[in-house]
């Protein structure tokens, strides 16, 4: 805190108007930095942070239709024959394509069927639950257009 006579000028002191104005240069110095900070982190933390929670539950979201629809097929399938089933799901998420991955990715384990969704540094994965290990499922697909379900019972070349 300054004393209230800051004004009044003492005999030989001429550094008064210096002290004010680097205490001005100082402050201004520190708010600037602090907005620069902040102004770096905005970014991420109020887009980039929400955008890619937003895109996740997106993407889970259309892995449950996916597999619901696969599980759908499948539970219809006849003995002998084939069924196809036409379907359609988003073409962008936060206004990116992104690409569909059904079967058995990357796991040793066979009766572990997912359906993944990767893009925009985002990816997520639901379980085909349902078919297990009797029925393989595989294929891609990216989200643009109309997507086809095949199922044929002599199965695919």
């Amino acid at each position: 805190m300054r004393r209230g006579d800051q004004n009044k000028q003492y005999p030989g002191e001429t550094d008064g108007g210096v002290a004010t104005l680097i205490e001005y240069i100082l402050i201004s110095g520190v708010l600037t930095g602090l907005f620069v900070v902040v102004l770096l982190l905005t970014n991420t933390h109020f887009m980039e942070m929400p955008a890619r929670t937003i895109t996740y539950s997106a993407y889970t979201d259309i892995s449950n239709g996916v597999s619901t629809r696969i599980v759908d097929i499948y539970s219809i399938a006849p003995v002998n024959g084939d069924i196809t089933s036409k379907f359609d799901i988003p073409d962008e998420v936060a206004g990116r394509g992104y690409l569909v991955e059904v079967g058995n990715l990357y796991d040793e384990d066979l009766s572990a069927q997912t359906v993944r969704i990767s893009g925009n540094s985002v990816t997520a994965n639901v379980a085909i639950a349902g078919i297990g290990s009797t029925r393989r499922a595989g294929g891609n697909t990216t989200g643009s257009g109309m997507n086809r379900i095949s199922y044929n019972s002599g199965g695919f070349v």
